[in-house]
């Protein structure tokens, strides 16, 4: 594309910067429509390769840049030299204290409560996706991050797998919850260990602010709460750590899925 038609697209305010390899990739296959520009270095033009002809066919911007105008394009040194720039995504507000019908199942639902460091939400995400959730609610506390260049960088693509949605009052999602989920608080103390947890349902684990834990109201709104034992030299394990452990420990203890009904035998 020429210089002329770079010039003639579309200016976006503030839009999502997408770095790294993983998170390029996860974006053109999950909502391609969204880019809106792509730049990249030399060593990764292999690549680049296929989502610029994409965009060569839908008449968008990809350009190879020299690393010093990849790091300004992107804002950082860390862009794992391939930068997407993206329409803005936001968590999705939910309209009322329901979590949507259409939400796809999975063992486990990811709820993150006053958590707002971005790489933390980020490599949460990774995790979830890694280990098959479909979706991730965020908390109504201002304290809470939404999506932003660093979660996508640091989630490796994760969040693209996951439908992101935002509470408008968590302790009141909980509880209209409970029918279908077993709401769990992921506690520092005083929680049950994660294989103690009843099965019968998906679990909804409730993630909470590293310095200050789960806000009560939201505490209360959980079932139960669950404790990683430790060998107690350290306090607690990073909130990135801990959803790291605890959603493997209770895939292991999640419900088996539901298997797709056997095809009827024809007669005669």
């Amino acid at each position: 594309m020429s210089e002329t038609d770079y010039q003639r697209q579309p200016r976006i305010p503030n839009p999502h910067r997408i770095c790294g390899v993983a998170p390029v990739r996860a974006l053109f296959l999950r909502r391609a429509e969204d880019v809106i520009r792509l730049f990249y270095l030399p060593e990764r033009r292999r690549e680049a390769g296929p989502l610029c002809a994409h965009l060569a066919r839908t008449r968008r911007v990809y350009r190879e840049v020299d690393d010093h105008e990849l790091a300004r394009i992107a804002g950082t040194e860390h862009h794992g030299g391939i930068v997407a720039i993206a329409s803005l995504r936001y968590a999705e507000e939910l309209a009322g204290h329901a979590l949507p019908a259409k939400l796809p199942a999975a063992p486990i639902l990811t709820v993150l409560d006053g958590i707002g460091n971005p790489h933390n939400l980020g490599a949460i995400a990774r995790t979830a996706a890694f280990f098959g959730c479909k979706g991730l609610v965020l908390s109504d506390d201002p304290r809470q991050c939404d999506l932003s260049d660093a979660a996508f960088r640091t989630s490796e693509g994760g969040l693209e797998h996951l439908r992101v949605m935002r509470a408008r009052h968590l302790p009141n999602l909980l509880l209209g919850m409970q029918q279908t989920y077993l709401t769990v608080a992921a506690v520092a103390a005083g929680g049950v260990a994660p294989e103690a947890l009843p099965r019968g349902r998906p679990f909804a684990l409730v993630l909470g602010n590293e310095e200050t834990g789960l806000p009560e109201p939201t505490l209360a709104a959980c079932e139960a709460r669950v404790t990683l034992p430790g060998s107690g030299l350290v306090e607690s394990l990073n909130v990135a750590a801990a959803a790291a452990v605890l959603l493997h420990a209770l895939l292991a203890a999640a419900p088996p899925q539901a298997a797709p009904p056997k095809p009827a035998r024809r007669r005669g």
